[in-house]
């Protein structure tokens, strides 16, 4: 119960961070290419090992009628895991484990990773 009052303090104190793209376009590098593609198509090195073959994250928007910035870092930091990763990312989860960052969008909150909302970002930036 008391992380659960903590975090709704955190959230209710804190503005939405800042999204830096820039910074979530390295992290995407150095952390998700190597099975989405540093083209974002699904066609990483890794890609053809997956149970689940990775999605073409360029259109992320198309497939889900619009893109949800709250609904795209919950599966980057876990909350609605994804089969080829299991749960929460397991290679790269401890990289985005500080909840410190708020994505708001319509009528929904989250506390999330300061590095997931960079990557939300940055996955925004590249919808086609």
């Amino acid at each position: 119960m008391r992380h659960f009052l903590i975090a709704a303090a955190l959230v209710a104190a804190s503005p939405a961070l800042a999204q830096d793209a820039a910074r979530g376009e390295r992290l995407f590098e150095d952390n998700c290419a190597v099975c989405h593609g540093l083209g974002l198509r699904g066609d990483g090195p890794m890609a053809e090992v997956l149970v689940v073959e990775p999605p073409d994250l360029t259109r992320i928007a198309e497939r889900n009628d619009g893109f949800s910035r709250v609904g795209v870092a919950r599966q980057i930091d876990g909350r609605d895991p994804l089969l080829s990763h299991g749960s929460d990312m397991p290679l790269f989860g401890y990289i985005f484990g500080e909840m410190s960052a708020v994505i708001r969008e319509g009528g929904r909150t989250i506390l999330t990773a300061p590095e997931v909302v960079d990557l939300v970002a940055y996955l925004e930036s590249v919808q086609e």
